[in-house]
């Protein structure tokens, strides 16, 4: 007998809660992020609702029986209806994810997932802050002293932002750091990261952003009258709590906003914008695609290589806009034909 399967009863018995929670248990030993495992049970638990809603009855007493492909389109239809693209398209591969876990487990017959349409996945666009000097502004704004708040902490945000474009960390990497994820000497520090799919890499940290690191931890000391060490957050909010994920968002705004480039920030990115802008001056300074691919943590080398691709893409459009390639246009004849 396989003692890896569930001991509980066949889908018509078991309801869809208790499967969830026997499905997030089981992806405990693959150590997926605490961010990761919020986002499986969130998309689980709220299309869970949708669909009891659809049978008007309690979420807690649907069952794994009741999960018919009509059921499931309707929910998904529900759930989409004021969500982006990528987050129905996310949700989907939960769901996909999870029938998958029961089918192996002899606990339904089949999955309906491919039953149920989401969004087509469009190709990928970096979506840097806009503007030559953008980055650049951003920074001195931030050297220059506190943003309006209420509790003031520049040396914080000068440091989260400085991390964010000179490493392309992802929002959840950035919460994930603690102090035992820096390590090396001084002058040749680097940065471990927890990322997707349980991976790790190792980034390095230039002096600059060494000792504006430094000086965010010596000013956190002197705020809360404790050092902090090991397991302790790296990032953390004005009462020294580890900073969330819509605190981030939150500070990366107010930046934007004290700098004067909210309107240079493509909508829905806030931080991305910074991991955007962070690969495409790779890019742009004749990284290899390689390079991007170990730097950004990219599973597959064509996401990174997007960002060689749109580049080019920029550099000629560029070059064709150059008022001497008007000029020439208008002196050069056109090309013969046959």
């Amino acid at each position: 007998m396989d003692s890896t399967r569930p001991t509980t009863p066949h889908t018509h018995t078991m309801t869809v809660d208790d499967a969830i929670t026997e499905y997030l248990t089981a992806r405990q030993p693959q150590k997926p992020s605490p961010h990761t495992l919020a986002a499986y049970r969130r998309d689980l638990h709220t299309l869970l609702h949708h669909l009891a809603d659809a049978e008007r009855r309690r979420p807690d007493q649907l069952r794994l029986a009741d999960l018919t492909p009509p059921l499931l389109r309707h929910a998904f239809a529900r759930f989409a209806a004021d969500r982006a693209p990528t987050s129905v398209t996310r949700a989907w591969s939960t769901w996909n994810g999870f029938f998958s876990f029961l089918v192996a487990h002899n606990l339904t017959d089949g999955n309906p997932m491919p039953a149920v349409s989401r969004p087509r996945a469009k190709p990928h666009q970096p979506k840097p802050l806009i503007g030559e000097d953008t980055p650049e502004k951003l920074l001195t704004a931030l050297a220059a002293g506190c943003r309006r708040a209420r509790d003031p902490w520049p040396q914080r945000d000068f440091a989260v932002l400085a991390l964010a474009l000179l490493t392309g960390l992802r929002s959840a990497e950035m919460l994930d750091l603690t102090l035992d994820s820096l390590g090396g000497r001084p002058g040749e520090r680097r940065i471990r990261v927890h990322g997707k799919g349980n991976t790790t890499r190792s980034l390095p940290i230039e002096p600059p952003l060494e000792a504006l690191i430094d000086d965010y931890l010596h000013s956190r000391a002197a705020r809360f009258n404790r050092t902090p060490t090991g397991n302790d957050a790296l990032l953390v909010d004005t009462r020294n709590q580890p900073l969330r994920r819509g605190g981030l968002q939150y500070l990366v705004r107010q930046c934007y906003k004290h700098a004067g480039i909210h309107d240079r920030v493509a909508r829905g990115t806030l931080v991305h914008a910074l991991r955007h802008t962070f690969a495409t001056r790779l890019a742009e300074d004749g990284a290899s695609v390689t390079e991007i691919m170990h730097l950004l943590g990219h599973a597959a080398i064509t996401s990174s290589q997007t960002y060689i691709d749109t580049t080019a893409a920029a550099q000629r459009d560029a070059a064709r806009s150059n008022r001497t390639y008007t000029a020439l246009r208008d002196l050069t004849p056109p090309p013969t034909t046959g």
